[in-house]
């Protein structure tokens, strides 16, 4: 399923100036972001449309369209060998994000989930992933392994993806990310909490609070955080992310604008012209950031850029825009 994995050559870490405001590197660079995807049913009353979607999913493609072509963006994931899986990987394909590391489980399926909208853009979900092929990856027999990772530069991944791994696989990436980080290789992290899809707070609380203290481009979205660690406001989330030493990155506060993670400036945000669905906003604010900051952009930029695409993503039905937007 997969070709030979070369040996990543080594990224120095970035000479952060005032704590993270200078480019990562000057080299193309090979990013991976692991995770779900799922196919994805938008209701507009009796009517379903169908896409393909999944938080770092969403972030990979958003990233791809950011990106200058000379680095690569790779999805890591599992799906099955049915139909909709056979679309999936060829939509994936299609926005020139790699496939080579989307394995093909012969018993499961991709997830599933329906998405309606209100007249605010706000969205209510039901989903069907229990039994969703991502769930196996990093178990024994998955062709899909944290090594799998190690020729990447950087490796994207949230705390759905986190959440979905079988324990014993979530313990064996986690002991894995130390490693890869003193070779030089990067983590982004993205909140992403979904309660019901942990064990129990506790786990969640210890998984997050770990991925976090070996992350170096951290996302963290304040209502996700507040919800699951009990912070009272804004500035004790920011206060607990870098006092787990997140370098760089981007308190998300949705329409309120984000907050630079390891500095401090004063930054204002258009407001967004239109809401009509705020499926990926986060996500798509990471793609942005994250293409802004790995092609060398100041944090100031990275931010206005996010926010931008995000706006732009919002005004639009579904996680994935036209590559023209609305």
């Amino acid at each position: 399923l997969f070709a030979p994995t070369p040996t990543r050559a080594y990224l120095a870490p970035p000479s952060h100036e005032a704590k993270g405001d200078t480019a990562m590197t000057d080299r193309p660079l090979s990013i991976a972001c692991l995770g779900e995807a799922m196919v994805e049913l938008s209701l507009d009353g009796d009517i379903a449309h169908l896409g393909f979607a999944g938080d770092t999913l969403n972030t990979a493609i958003y990233l791809r369209r950011s990106l200058p072509d000379v680095h690569r963006v790779s999805f890591v994931s599992a799906v099955g060998q049915d139909m909709l899986s056979d679309r999936m990987v060829a939509r994936i394909a299609d926005e020139d994000v790699l496939t080579d590391h989307i394995t093909r489980h012969a018993d499961r399926i991709a997830g599933a989930y329906a998405i309606e909208t209100d007249t605010s853009g706000e969205r209510s979900f039901v989903y069907w992933r229990d039994t969703s092929a991502a769930r196996t990856m990093m178990t024994p027999d998955s062709p899909i392994q944290p090594e799998t990772l190690s020729q990447f530069d950087v490796v994207h991944l949230s705390a759905i993806t986190l959440a979905i791994l079988a324990p014993q696989a979530r313990a064996a990436l986690m002991s894995w990310v130390p490693g890869y980080r003193a070779s030089g290789g990067r983590i982004a992290f993205d909140s992403n909490y979904r309660p019901r899809l942990w064990e129990d707070v506790p786990t969640a609380q210890s998984a997050v609070a770990a991925m976090w203290r070996e992350t170096d481009i951290g996302f963290p979205s304040v209502d996700d955080e507040m919800a699951l660690f009990g912070d009272a406001d804004t500035a004790a989330v920011m206060a607990r992310i870098e006092g787990y030493g997140v370098p760089t990155g981007a308190l998300k506060r949705g329409e309120s604008g984000p907050l630079p993670i390891g500095a401090r400036f004063d930054a204002t945000y258009a407001p967004c012209d239109k809401v009509v669905d705020t499926t990926a906003a986060g996500d798509s604010f990471t793609g942005g950031y994250l293409a802004a900051w790995l092609s060398g952009a100041d944090q100031a930029a990275a931010l206005q850029t996010g926010h931008s695409l995000a706006c732009r993503v919002i005004g639009y039905r579904g996680a994935i825009i036209p590559r023209s937007g609305p």
